[in-house]
C-alpha cells in the first residue's frame, strides 16, 4: 500500500508544474488598418500564449483571407518566422478594399503523444480595413468554428465576449471553450511577463448553452484566445499507424484595446 501510495505521488511530482493549452495563432500587427497604417505583418503559430512556450508548426494545410465571402489563397506567401522560439510562419497584408478581412488558417494535424490524439486548430481572426463594417457575425463555412456575436474589432478592455460554436455548420450545446490571455511581454526583451496565482488562471474554461453560445467577460485589454473544443467524427493515424481520435479546435482570436483616460491624446 504505501510503495503504492509513494508511486502516486511520485508521478503527481512528474508532473508539469504548469497545465498550458494549446492554442492556434493568428496574431496581426493591428485588427484595424486605414491610411495612416495601410498594412499588417501576421505572425502564425502554434502556442501556449500566456506562459510564452512555443512549438514547432509546420507549413499551414492552408491559410487565406476570407471577404465579403470571398477568398484569397494566401498559403505559397507565407514565409518562415521565429514565434517563442520555435518554427512558426509571417506575411505581410495590405487590404486594398474597406470591409472586414477574416485571416484563417487550416493547420497540418498536430500529433499529441501526451493526450493520445491529433489536434486540428481552425484558427481565425478579422481586420477591419478603411472603417469597414460588414458580415463580421457571418459563419465563414469551417469545419467548426466561433461565430463572434460581439464585433471582433473596437473594442475595449473589460468587454465581454459573446460567440457561438459551430461544428459542420451546427449549434454545438454544452461545448467547453478554454479562455488564454497572450502575454506577448514574455516576447519582449526587458517586459516583465505576467504571473498568474494558479496553474487554474492560465487557461480558464466556460461551457456553451443549449444554443452554442457562450459569453466571457475579458478583465484585461490585449490579444484573446477562445478555443472550442470537440471530439471529431473521425480518425487519423498516429505515428505508428494506429487509428486514434481527433480533438477539433475552433479558434478565434480578439484584441480588446485600453479604455482611453480623461486627459491622454487619443
Amino acid at each position: 500500500m504505501r510503495q503504492t501510495l509513494a508511486l502516486c505521488l511520485l508521478s503527481l511530482l512528474s508532473l508539469p508544474t504548469s497545465l498550458h493549452a494549446h492554442f492556434g495563432m493568428i496574431i496581426p500587427s493591428a485588427n484595424t488598418v486605414d491610411q495612416q497604417q495601410p498594412s499588417v505583418h501576421l505572425r502564425l503559430s502554434f502556442s501556449h500564449p500566456f506562459a510564452g512556450i512555443g512549438m514547432d508548426m509546420e507549413r499551414p494545410a492552408a491559410f487565406y483571407t476570407s471577404k465579403e465571402g470571398k477568398r484569397e489563397d494566401l498559403t505559397a506567401r507565407l514565409s518562415p518566422a521565429t514565434v517563442m522560439g520555435h518554427q512558426g510562419w509571417s506575411l505581410d497584408y495590405s487590404p486594398k478594399r474597406p470591409g472586414v478581412y477574416w485571416f484563417v488558417m487550416e493547420p497540418q494535424p498536430y500529433w499529441e503523444a501526451s493526450e493520445d490524439l491529433s489536434i486540428i486548430h481552425s484558427t481565425k481572426t478579422a481586420v477591419s480595413a478603411f472603417d469597414g463594417d460588414e458580415g463580421w457575425a457571418e459563419p465563414l463555412g469551417l469545419k467548426t468554428e466561433i461565430v463572434p456575436l460581439l464585433r471582433p474589432f473596437g473594442n475595449y478592455g473589460g468587454n465581454t465576449f459573446v460567440g457561438q460554436v459551430l461544428l459542420d455548420g451546427k449549434p454545438v450545446p454544452g461545448s467547453v471553450v478554454e479562455v488564454e490571455y497572450y502575454d506577448q511581454n514574455k516576447d519582449r526583451a526587458g517586459q516583465k511577463a505576467l504571473q498568474a496565482p494558479s496553474d487554474a488562471h492560465v487557461s480558464q474554461v466556460v461551457l456553451a448553452d443549449g444554443r452554442g453560445i457562450f459569453t466571457f467577460s475579458c478583465p484585461a485589454a490585449g490579444w484573446w484566445g477562445f478555443a472550442a473544443l470537440n471530439e471529431g467524427n473521425f480518425t487519423l493515424k498516429n505515428p505508428q499507424g494506429k487509428e486514434k481520435g481527433v480533438e477539433l479546435g475552433a479558434v478565434l482570436w480578439l484584441y480588446l484595446d485600453p479604455f482611453p483616460r480623461a486627459g491622454t491624446a487619443q
